[in-house]
């Protein structure tokens, strides 16, 4: 089965990269989650990207803080798709590291989520695998009409209580 690498450069980044791999998780994918700095342990991180596709990655997400390179350096080494989730940094607001992975020179994209959008990223993952695999297609599909399905059922609340109750009960 393929699999998808997850990739961190600290743990304080795992909120985040954790809501990427509950949404696979829920999806069925394999995954396998690490925590590598590419600028304190080079080494380990260059053997983690080169060897990501013999160990069967299809798809790596990579958390992107403060100097964003993890992303940057996982689609230069790996040559499959990589998918960059710039985090939310207290000095520049994640903006930094947005900037750093929409930027990347001619040739090495990274496909790149919101700030902080540890979901979209593995959601965005298992889209890329399901072009290639009918179940899990099909478990995509489920899981739009579970999202569908939760929004008629919030508005049907928000009708039948007014917006007043909606909130009230939102708070408890």
């Amino acid at each position: 089965m393929a699999k998808v690498g997850i990739v961190m450069g600290s743990d304080s980044d795992m909120p985040v990269m954790a809501q990427a791999a509950a949404v696979l998780e829920k999806l069925g994918v394999e995954f396998e989650m690490t925590i590598i700095s590419a600028h304190r342990e080079p080494d380990v991180f260059f053997q983690y990207a080169k060897s990501a596709e013999e160990r069967g990655y299809k798809v790596i997400i990579a958390g992107a803080g403060k100097a964003a390179h993890l992303p940057g350096m996982c689609a230069a080494l790996f040559s499959m798709p990589v998918i960059g989730i710039p985090m939310k940094t207290s000095d520049l607001g994640g903006v930094d590291s947005l900037y750093s992975i929409v930027q990347m020179p001619s040739g090495i994209p990274v496909a790149t989520v919101a700030i902080n959008g540890g979901t979209n990223a593995g959601i965005l993952a298992a889209k890329i695998l399901a072009t290639s695999d009918e179940a899990l297609l099909g478990r995509l599909k489920q899981y739009s009409e579970e999202l569908k399905n939760d929004v008629m059922r919030k508005s049907e609340k928000l009708d039948a209580v007014g917006y007043e109750a909606y909130l009230a009960d939102m708070k408890k």
